[in-house]
């Protein structure tokens, strides 16, 4: 199941659920009331480059994908279909947070399987001086 084929084929069977779990994280991303022009990327279900790695648990093959910045130098975020039908995603906000400025937003995961996906934001707090 290392045929780019395969690999094709993978990608395509989990183009809806993909998709579902993009919007996801877009929501939460959306729901931190940042302006529009301030989120330069999001995540797209067909914007990650895919690959097929071997579980070595399960023996399975995952299905992972990788969003990049500008120039596809920087990775800023996965996705994560496991062998089992769970997944796991995350993707970089890396900005202060709108509406607390005491608070950083590193980014946003995503988890769980097709008719459970759960997500949250990615918080850390700022040292004050």
């Amino acid at each position: 199941m290392t045929s780019a084929a395969s690999l094709a084929d993978e990608i395509q069977v989990k183009h809806s659920l993909g998709v579902a779990i993009c919007q996801r994280l877009t929501e939460e991303i959306n729901k931190l009331g940042f302006a529009m022009a301030e989120i330069q990327h999001y995540p797209h279900y067909d914007d990650a480059s895919f690959e097929l790695v071997k579980d070595p648990y399960t023996g399975q093959h995952n299905l992972i994908g990788h969003w990049y910045g500008a120039f596809k130098k920087q990775r800023i975020g996965r996705l994560q279909f496991n062998s089992d039908g769970s997944f796991y995603a995350e993707y970089d906000v890396i900005k202060t947070h709108p509406a607390k400025p005491a608070w950083f937003v590193e980014g946003v995961t995503a988890w769980g399987k097709v008719d459970n996906i759960k997500a949250e934001v990615k918080l850390l707090q700022i040292p004050s001086d």
